[in-house]
């Protein structure tokens, strides 16, 4: 089989729903950090897309692809990649490509299967779409039967998506005693109030939740709210990131939305506490906008809104890599949709007590230098002896 009739024969397959999942590994070009790609069928709108999973180092991406682009869009990944392993209805195949794209197609009947769509129809939400719960009746996200009022589904996928990421972080959490979580920023806390919900009902975990928030009337309402619902372990506080000092010991820490260095503090205070882990959705992150000074980054720096959302990911990414060095296994994540809010990047760090090699240094001092960047995590890491 030639190269050209290999694109053709799977582009077949995936326009015609035979696809139950693939996976593409053994990159040609390990220099982009792209390590593998998971294919599966979706459906959007009532038409089948394939979706694309991209598994960076420290990154994962999405993407749908329409069946009428299926075809280049296989021809691009089947040059990124050696090998492919495919599940079919009724048929498993692996592909191997040598260095000059020589096909060896290795394939094994298997008993009918159907491409199982039902799951992209209705999401399978760890939180149920159909069932009342009782924090998202009183936050009003749900009706009193149950049902997820038109307004509020975005909330409700929001919600949903950072279950996700909590259910992910489980076995990074103590199970045999008592578990401190704190919410930074927490706000009107539906994100709070899900956790607590999800932690401690549906999981059984001991925990003690704080959120913490400027705004005094939110707050008020947010412990009424809590009292209510006889939350007993959960409690909001008025008061600023910069000035809580009332823990030596914190389990995870969750900021979301704060702004600019808000987010650093945030950080910091969850590395000094030894959090287990630490999930932060940044949020206007200025800081790095007025110091980048890059003659070979001009022809992008020169634009005011490129030079903004630079900006933006340059300092997750330092974020990111700062937490790394300081003995975390950190990533940056699709948080939601784009479709739904801009301010779509978390940060997901485990601590791994992991020593980083002086080339991982180096590596990030490079990057800073280049920039002329003075990061303010990087400051305070240091205040707290964490960096040398």
């Amino acid at each position: 089989m030639e190269f050209e009739q290999l694109i053709d024969e799977l582009a077949k397959r995936l326009s015609n729903g035979q696809l139950i999942r693939a996976t593409a590994s053994q990159p040609r070009l390990k220099s982009d950090g792209l390590a593998k790609v998971k294919l599966k069928p979706v459906e959007i709108k009532k038409e089948l897309h394939i979706q694309f999973e991209y598994h960076y180092e420290r990154v994962l991406k999405h993407e749908n692809v329409k069946i009428e682009d299926i075809r280049s869009a296989l021809q691009q990944l089947m040059e990124q990649f050696k090998q492919l392993q495919a599940e079919f209805v009724e048929e498993n195949v692996h592909i191997q490509l040598s260095k000059k794209f020589k096909v060896s197609w290795k394939s094994e009947k298997t008993a009918e299967r159907k491409a199982d769509l039902s799951h992209n129809r209705k999401k399978n939400y760890l939180l149920d779409d159909s069932t009342p719960y009782p924090f998202l009746i009183r936050l009003g996200v749900q009706t009193t039967e149950g049902k997820v009022k038109k307004q509020k589904y975005d909330k409700f996928r929001q919600i949903n998506r950072f279950i996700e990421f909590i259910d992910d972080a489980l076995d990074h959490l103590p199970k045999d005693r008592h578990v401190r979580i704190l919410d930074f920023g927490s706000g009107k806390s539906y994100l709070t109030f899900a956790l607590y919900h999800y932690l401690h009902i549906e999981k059984g975990l001991d925990i003690r939740v704080t959120g913490l928030d400027l705004k005094k009337e939110v707050i008020e309402e947010c412990n009424r709210i809590a009292q209510d619902l006889e939350y007993k372990q959960l409690e909001f506080l008025v008061g600023d990131i910069n000035d809580y000092n009332e823990e030596t010991a914190v389990d995870m820490v969750v900021t979301l939305h704060a702004c600019d260095v808000a987010t650093d503090m945030a950080l910091a205070r969850a590395v000094k506490w030894g959090a287990e882990v630490i999930l932060s959705v940044p949020c206007c992150q200025h800081e790095l906008f007025s110091q980048v000074a890059a003659p070979e980054l001009d022809v992008m720096l020169q634009h005011g809104l490129i030079k903004e959302r630079f900006s933006a990911l340059a300092t997750d990414s330092i974020r990111a890599e700062l937490l790394t060095l300081v003995g975390y296994d950190a990533q940056l994540l699709e948080f939601i949709d784009l479709a739904h809010t801009p301010k779509n990047i978390l940060i997901r760090a485990y601590r791994t007590n992991k020593t980083p090699a002086s080339a991982d240094f180096s590596r990030y001092e490079s990057f800073r230098n280049m920039l002329h960047a003075k990061p303010f995590l990087e400051r305070e890491l240091k205040d707290y002896g964490f960096l040398s």
